[in-house]
């Protein structure tokens, strides 16, 4: 085969031609991955409660989607193992929620409403190396739940009803409940709340917790507001007019400049279409009848949402 020779004005205009076009790719495309991005693998974690574990895999699944090379490591335990391990590298990505996470790390902080927590969580996160996206406008709160038999024989609505009768109650709740400020020292103070007994349960108000709730060992418990189980049980969660829990809407944190831009646009897509709603009926397929495993509720929504595209 002959090879044409071009002169060399030529030549170089096919070159600067071909370089100009490459660099005139779509400028709305989401950035793809980074040779470096390529190749390190991002680790993504969850709490040990299986919502954790369900955002966690949309997380991990929607990052595999955009060509991202991703472990994952779930169900590690509560704040006191994670944040730690965000910030010595062990783990690279976890969702978590803003208000008690705000509280985590600075006790003292206003989180009296959303605004003044999305207005401090950043920089708190910044004192920590670590880096928040967008929070997602779903939201799961701590609650104060008992049996819809102990609401209508003690005539509870609020938390503070349940306070005047503190003698006669043992509260369930995962461990670090009894010293955090929104637990057990938070009801103290503003409902006078002091259970006789604190019986800790390391499941995060999933289904352990709620059975010892529903078979009586325990008169109420510390269980999320999205928990399928409240309305499959008839449970009633009492009101918290002073707001003892403070805005938790669903965030993802990452280390500090670990997570590259491409990567947070695909975990952004996902705050996006998250509401309550949703997060609810993501609960309802892992723990409700269906017992379906999360990795594959994740998969089934992010494809409903139009989410695994490359």
């Amino acid at each position: 085969m002959r090879l044409l020779k071009l002169p060399l004005i030529a030549a170089f205009s096919v070159v600067t031609g071909s370089l100009i076009l490459s660099g005139c790719s779509d400028p709305t495309a989401a950035p793809s991955p980074t040779d470096e991005a390529g190749s390190t693998t991002l680790m993504v974690s969850s709490a040990n409660f299986p919502e954790s574990e369900i955002i966690g895999n949309l997380y991990a699944e929607a990052l595999k989607a955009k060509g991202y090379s991703v472990e994952t490591k779930f169900n590690i335990g509560s704040r006191e193992a994670y944040i730690p391990a965000l910030a010595d590298g062990s783990i690279d990505l976890i969702p978590d929620y803003t208000g008690n996470l705000l509280l985590f790390i600075d006790p003292a902080a206003d989180v009296s409403s959303p605004e003044s927590i999305l207005s401090a969580l950043p920089k708190a996160l910044e004192d920590k190396g670590l880096s928040m996206f967008t929070p997602a406008a779903a939201e799961d709160k701590d609650a104060v739940v008992v049996t819809r038999a102990t609401a209508e024989k003690w005539n509870l609505k609020t938390i503070e009803d349940l306070a005047a009768h503190n003698a006669e109650v043992t509260m369930a709740g995962p461990p670090e409940f009894k010293d955090r400020p929104v637990g057990l020292p938070g009801l103290e103070k503003n409902y006078g709340f002091v259970p006789s007994k604190f019986e800790p349960i390391s499941d995060g108000g999933g289904p352990a917790t709620v059975k010892a709730l529903v078979d009586g060992k325990v008169t109420a418990a510390n269980i999320f507001t999205t928990s399928t189980a409240i309305p499959a049980n008839d449970l009633v969660v009492l009101e918290d007019p002073k707001n003892n829990f403070p805005a938790q809407q669903v965030v993802p944190v990452a280390a500090k400049d670990k997570v590259d831009e491409g990567a947070q646009q695909a975990i952004d897509a996902i705050s996006a279409k998250l509401s309550t709603e949703e997060l609810i009926k993501l609960n309802e397929q892992v723990s409700g009848e269906a017992k379906t495993e999360p990795k594959q509720a994740a998969i089934t929504w992010l494809t409903d949402q139009g989410l695994l595209g490359k």
